[in-house]
């Protein structure tokens, strides 16, 4: 099942760039490229093909230190576990590493490439590398451009849609203060909130900043946006410094929180948790709204320090990805044997969300 197109002239161009260099992949073991840490999984026995061999699976993660990412990866090494032969490489973030975990995956012959881009707008490029070498790409989470996916017929984007995540958190926000008119701190009738966004043109980040406020309005719920928006790349470090950053300049003049995701959300909540506010069994509260349902945010809605979140299904998105992997290198329809459709677009499977509050 190796695709060894452009292998030799590839793996010589890489030599010095692997810390070690494989054998066959069937013998299971960890490797360490230069470009990156990568995990190996085993072959097993079950799913092997009649000839006795199963595929390689070439992953690359944007970054594994993404909490979300964690769950998506997770589910997707267990639903290949004894099926394939995967090999992970972490991207830490950076295009150009990731651009050169691309080429060595490239250059071992894998029979599929599963791709969590670092930045969907280079995607281009692998589908390029992708079509030349005619390896099946299997993109997730991070979503391409259409017309980059659709102009490679062995191509496919496996995600959710955006707009319904912030649509959610719209309708969340006017629940809120529909229930509790005592958020609204001033009694003007507005919501007076922060907005905290993953990444400046990650088109998810954007949606999701766009269609909560949207969908608030269109509720019939006045907003009124404190600040500027905060742009803290999904993480919560950043996010809690930036919004120590926003309360000393505006405390008692925010009613409400607003993150692109629970990492960024739970930061908040630490930043304001320093000062009194959504402390468990206190009395002084700011709602705080994410996305994600990661086990964090599910623990500090339990607690009451959190508000709500959106339902991303990592566990979902990994198995979808892991089957939809399975037929691309067995050669059939992406989909053969699941109950995953496409989309309006022909090249994109959504996986749905789904409001998750105390």
């Amino acid at each position: 099942m190796k695709k060894k197109l452009f292998a030799l002239v590839l793996s010589g161009l890489m030599v010095f760039s692997l810390a070690a260099c494989s054998s066959s992949s069937s013998e299971g073991t960890t490797e360490e490229a230069a470009t990156g840490e990568e995990t190996t999984a085993a072959e097993g026995e079950e799913g092997a093909t009649a000839e006795g061999e199963v595929p390689d699976v070439g992953v690359l993660i944007y970054k594994y230190d993404d909490t979300y990412i964690s769950t998506v990866r997770n589910a997707l090494e267990a639903a290949l576990d004894g099926k394939a032969n995967v090999s992970m490489q972490d991207g830490k973030g950076d295009q150009a590493t990731q651009n050169d975990q691309l080429d060595v995956m490239i250059s071992k012959g894998v029979d599929v490439l599963c791709v969590n881009m670092v930045d969907a707008q280079a995607a281009s490029g692998v589908v390029e590398k992708a079509k030349a070498a005619d390896i099946p790409v299997v993109f997730f989470n991070r979503e391409p451009a259409t017309d980059v996916i659709a102009s490679y017929d062995k191509a496919i984007f496996i995600g959710t849609n955006a707009a319904d995540a912030g649509k959610m958190q719209g309708d969340i926000i006017t629940d809120l203060f529909t229930e509790h008119p005592e958020y609204d701190l001033n009694g003007d009738g507005k919501v007076q909130y922060v907005m905290f966004q993953g990444e400046p043109d990650n088109p998810e980040a954007i949606a999701r900043t766009q269609y909560s406020v949207e969908q608030a309005v269109a509720n019939g719920t006045e907003m009124e946006q404190v600040g500027e928006t905060q742009v803290c790349n999904w993480d919560t470090e950043q996010a809690q410094k930036a919004m120590e950053a926003i309360l000393a300049a505006n405390e008692g003049k925010i009613e409400l929180v607003i993150a692109n995701n629970d990492g960024m959300a739970i930061g908040c909540i630490a930043a304001l948790s320093n000062i009194g506010y959504n402390v468990e069994g206190g009395d002084k509260f700011i709602p705080v709204i994410g996305v994600d349902a990661t086990d964090a945010a599910k623990d500090a809605i339990a607690k009451g320090t959190m508000s709500a979140t959106v339902l991303q299904d990592g566990e979902a998105m990994g198995q979808a990805v892991a089957a939809v992997a399975l037929n691309a290198a067995s050669g059939v329809d992406f989909l053969e044997g699941t109950e995953l459709t496409l989309d309006d677009t022909g090249v994109a499977v959504r996986i749905p969300y789904a409001p998750y509050t105390k």
